[in-house]
């Protein structure tokens, strides 16, 4: 591909040109950004469904759509029918939100040739393009090979390191409210907040009516970013949307070394909690460890001073045996 944006008109042509083109629907279950869509059940005609949750994220992880193995990514791929010179377009019932995330994915694994469709499932059929009832596809197994590109994932260890070295910007995809603190998380169990330096970009402000804005409104959002001699590193609650406006900013910029946090805010807040709680306790058991010194330092200077004043009487006793 050669833009990793599609509009519908562009995929209307290119499917009528070339048969083997592979369309993925990454349309979620659940989203926990209050987004809906009255086009449930239905997708574009031979799309085949592309599962983050349950196929293509770490199973054993403790964070939701951690990325999977290599491994894991493959063999789910191939299960697709998806093959090592696939051309794929991936689109969503929501106009962008998934998309990005296995736009992201694909190319992390080594596989650039994909496009995201703009303004997604919505947008196609507000064209009156072909549709049908989803359903499970059967194809034949692809070979699709995954080579993961490790600098394109972000973990804990070098979000924490980075507080302190700042060599990268962390650009937050979440609203104001839930990056200010000001707004819950809905995660009931996270507090809101943001990571130490990080900046906010919440991801609608890279969108309209589904669809992302012009190069030209989101030159205005993202070249004072841009112009930050780091590298930029994108996060979110928990991965998603951080690939939408890693996107948005590679519409701008494509030559900009860029990163995904993975385990984002819900895995930051989580683990520099615990870390903060494990020092605090270290903390505590050394200061009792200092309070027991510094009894048994009083009570040494207490025996001292008893011994002393005997040592004083006993020479007044004989100061006044002497003076007989």
């Amino acid at each position: 591909m050669k833009t990793p944006l599609i509009s519908s008109e562009e995929l209307a042509a290119l499917l009528t040109e070339e048969t083997s083109v592979v369309l993925l629907d990454a349309s979620p279950a659940t989203n926990v950004s209050g987004l809906s869509s009255d086009l449930e059940g239905l997708q574009i005609k031979g799309a085949r469904y592309f599962n983050i949750k349950n196929n293509f994220s770490d199973r054993e992880s403790n964070y939701p759509n951690t990325i999977p193995s290599a491994k894991q990514f493959q063999e789910e791929a191939r299960k697709l029918g998806i093959n090592k010179n696939s051309k794929i377009v991936v689109y969503d019932n929501l106009g962008v939100y998934t998309s990005p995330r296995v736009w992201w994915l694909f190319n992390t694994f080594g596989h650039n040739n994909i496009a995201v469709l703009d303004g997604g499932l919505p947008d196609w059929v507000a064209h009156e393009y072909a549709t049908e009832q989803a359903s499970k596809k059967r194809v034949p197994l692809g070979n699709f090979i995954a080579n993961l590109k490790e600098f394109n994932v972000m973990n804990f260890s070098m979000i924490k390191e980075n507080t302190e070295s700042n060599t990268a910007l962390v650009v937050d995809a979440r609203s104001a409210g839930r990056f200010n603190g000001t707004e819950p998380e809905p995660r009931a169990e996270l507090a809101s907040g943001s990571i130490p330096g990080s900046i906010n970009v919440p991801f609608n402000d890279v969108l309209v009516d589904g669809k992302y804005k012009s190069k030209e409104e989101l030159a205005a959002i993202f070249n004072p970013i841009l112009a930050e001699d780091k590298p930029l590193v994108f996060s979110c609650g928990s991965g998603l949307t951080a690939c939408v406006i890693l996107l948005a900013s590679k519409l701008v910029d494509d030559t900009k070394d860029s990163s995904v946090y993975d385990g984002s805010w819900t895995e930051w807040v989580q683990l520099y909690k615990e870390e903060d709680e494990e020092v605090t306790e270290e903390i505590t058991e050394e200061e009792v460890i200092a309070n027991e010194v510094e009894e048994l330092n009083q009570a040494e200077v207490s025996k001292e001073e008893v011994l002393s004043d005997v040592e004083d009487l006993n020479e007044e006793e004989i100061s006044s045996e002497e003076e007989e």
